[in-house]
């Protein structure tokens, strides 16, 4: 790769839109899910598709399920997306997130959570 192109691509990188999120992961079997929080919403999935693809379990609080039911139970959900503004640092951004993953937290029933 040239200099050049480098420079661009590098540069696209820092421009993107970051968008973060509220999201669960969702036992179809038995309609628990892991409520979770991130800032980089696309991150997230991947991790997620990957660790279906590989089945290995992506967070320990969902492990004796994985294992019960197997990696084709649990699916990815977006719940709330949050997009970054442009005069917020990341440290607001991250703020922001947890306080909407809070409120998630509040408006779902806590026997329905891992």
């Amino acid at each position: 790769m040239d200099k050049q192109n480098r420079k661009m691509l590098t540069a696209a990188y820092k421009e993107r839109k970051i968008v973060g999120g509220i999201y669960a992961i969702v036992n179809s079997q038995n309609g628990k899910m892991l409520l979770l929080s991130t800032c980089d919403l696309q991150g997230s999935k991947n991790r997620f598709a990957f660790s279906k693809k590989t089945g290995f379990c992506i967070n320990l609080k969902l492990t004796e399920d994985w294992r019960k039911y197997g990696n084709t139970a649990f699916d990815f959900t977006v719940l709330e997306e949050l997009s970054k503004k442009e005069t917020q640092t990341d440290k607001e951004f991250s703020d922001d997130v947890e306080t909407l993953r809070e409120l998630w937290a509040e408006k779902l029933q806590r026997k329905d959570l891992y």
